[in-house]
């Protein structure tokens, strides 16, 4: 039997995205802007934001985020989880196996959190769009109801290709390469220094930082191209963005918003492992 419920991930998710949240907003705005516009660093973006709307600004699309959480998030840590409790039962699982189950269960997330993320970047980037062009979503509910009335229920696949393909690396490269990481420095000390790490709280901060550090870079481009798809109203397949955007900016298009992206994912993958480790603890005082 299963220690803790399928969805506590998303929880834990959820608590670690409304604390990163005005990073994954620069993000996405970062992302957003096209060649015309003088690439800004990620505090100017950060510092425009609350110039022109406040404190306020910087949480726009938050709820979103966490519905977000609760569907992609909560889809592929407790597909993985379930996946790696099963295959543990006739021993300990090889590394082969378990990024395996972390790329299956990446993209049922995609899947899963499509809705979310179009609403997520449309949310957050509409103050960058002309007025007569902004889509005016005031929560996420709201927003999911105005999304089918004006493009019908296929609308809420727009990006769909995209959008599973990155949910599949970022599992595989975030929640896959976790378990490694903390595997590798658990059986070599660091060299010239000497240090050997126990499993404890520093082990886990490494080893999410390395993850997140994985996660940012191997899923930017397709990060990228999604964000764009997913905040255009017009029809263009992933293949003619990217052929157009590598065109018109050059191939470093793909890792725009690299560094709020890394600052978001990286703080976003330790706060998410402590608060899921947390919560595995409590969950049985919890239960009874």
């Amino acid at each position: 039997m299963p220690t803790s419920p399928f969805w506590l991930g998303g929880v834990a998710a959820s608590m670690a995205a409304f604390f990163t949240h005005p990073l994954d907003l620069t993000k996405v705005r970062m992302q957003t802007l096209g060649p015309s516009v003088l690439r800004p660093s990620m505090f100017k973006t950060i510092r425009a934001s609350l110039s022109d709307n406040g404190l306020r600004s910087i949480y726009t699309g938050l709820s979103a985020s966490l519905l977000r959480q609760m569907t992609y998030s909560l889809v592929r840590i407790g597909s993985y989880e379930e996946m790696k409790r099963r295959m543990s039962e006739n021993g300990k699982p090889s590394a082969g196996k378990l990024l395996l189950a972390s790329s299956i269960a990446g993209g049922l997330g995609g899947v899963a959190g499509n809705p979310a993320d179009i609403l997520l970047v449309r949310m957050t980037s509409d103050s960058l769009r002309p007025p007569e062009k902004q889509y005016g979503y005031r929560n996420a509910l709201s927003g999911l109801a105005n999304l089918v009335k004006a493009e019908g229920i296929r609308g809420l696949s727009r990006g769909l290709g995209t959008n599973a393909t990155r949910a599949v690396l970022m599992n595989t490269a975030q929640v896959g390469s976790y378990d490694f990481f903390k595997t590798i420095l658990l059986r070599h000390q660091i060299p010239l220094v000497g240090y050997q790490f126990q499993d404890g709280f520093f082990l886990h901060v490494v080893a999410s930082l390395a993850a997140g550090t994985c996660g940012t870079t191997v899923t930017s481009p397709a990060d990228v191209i999604r964000t764009r798809i997913m905040g255009s109203s017009a029809k263009a397949s992933p293949v003619q963005v990217l052929v157009k955007s590598l065109r018109d900016e050059g191939p470093m298009f793909m890792f725009k918003g690299w560094t709020p992206a890394f600052m978001r994912l990286g703080p976003n993958t330790v706060l998410m492992f402590v608060f899921l480790e947390q919560l595995k603890r409590a969950w049985p005082l919890i239960a009874n």
